[in-house]
């Protein structure tokens, strides 16, 4: 039994009468909860402050041992590697690779990302230019395995890079552990005045979840035309306002917000869910 529910069950004989206010405040303290059963956190708040922290953590995070460990079986699957192909067919390297690229989630299909990663962006017909992701189309051109071989990834400069840009990563997912969506929100703010069409938000999934979601537009809407998809966004979201920090700030709390209220829906009891199961004991 964890020290909460622990906490929460020596309540039971204090919530009633004159104690139960009380209490509740305790359950409060406990669980994070507004009354409405909301995360007390600041979203805004904790962006900001890992904005001004940023730097100092992420060379923190990068010195951890799981972290540390797994950028020097990187950099040692490079300086192992033949080729191209035969590298990237190596999951410790693909691993620190994709998810220094905003790819982590492709980790798991090292048979496409060795595709994808080895074709012509030039191309119309190559795999890269036929998944029309803006996000593997930019680490197909960084790193030109496929017309440069090993060149571009041998060089200890663009390894650093890697390095630290892994680090972030791990860094992000932290946060996110203690607010959710706030890695996301980070790079959308990054980014934002640099948005010129729709196709710029659907193309990248970190600014697809962050603008479909503030806008309130279900998942299921990736099921449809890309056409209609964008069209679902530019009808709600003047693009122009990105341009405008104030305006995304706003919007950025919006989908903070949004992400909040939805992992605290699926995982988290209000406080009257918690007083009803209480109350059901002392009768």
């Amino acid at each position: 039994m964890s020290g909460s529910n622990s906490v929460a069950l020596s309540l039971l004989g204090t919530i009633t009468g004159s104690g139960a206010s009380s209490s509740l405040s305790m359950l409060q303290a406990i669980y994070g909860l507004s009354a409405s059963g909301a995360p007390t956190t600041d979203p805004l708040g904790a962006l900001q402050l890992a904005e001004k922290n940023q730097t100092a953590d992420i060379a923190k995070t990068e010195k951890q041992p799981d972290v540390a460990r797994d950028i020097a079986v990187f950099q040692k699957a490079i300086a192992g590697a033949k080729d191209a192909p035969t590298l990237l067919k190596n999951p410790d390297f693909l691993k620190v690779l994709l998810t220094a690229n905003g790819l982590a989630d492709q980790a798991q299909y090292p048979a496409l990302a060795q595709k994808v990663l080895l074709s012509n962006p030039s191309d119309s017909n190559s795999l890269v230019s036929k998944l029309a992701n803006t996000t593997w189309t930019a680490t197909n051109k960084t790193y030109q395995f496929g017309t440069q071989g090993l060149a571009i990834i041998q060089d200890p400069s663009v390894q650093s890079k890697l390095a630290d840009a892994y680090a972030e990563v791990k860094w992000r997912q932290s946060l996110d552990q203690a607010t959710p969506g706030l890695s996301n929100a980070l790079t959308f703010r990054a980014q934002a005045a640099s948005i010129g069409t729709a196709y710029d938000i659907l193309g990248n999934s970190v600014l697809r979840d962050v603008v479909t979601t503030a806008l309130g537009l279900p998942k299921e809407i990736a099921l449809q035309s890309v056409e209609t998809q964008a069209a679902a966004v530019t009808t709600r979201l003047d693009l122009t306002k990105l341009k405008d920090p104030h305006f995304v700030d706003t919007f950025t709390q919006r989908y903070l917000l949004a992400k909040q209220a939805s992992a605290t829906a699926a995982s988290t009891p209000t406080l009257d869910s918690l007083a009803s199961q209480l109350t059901g004991l002392w009768v």
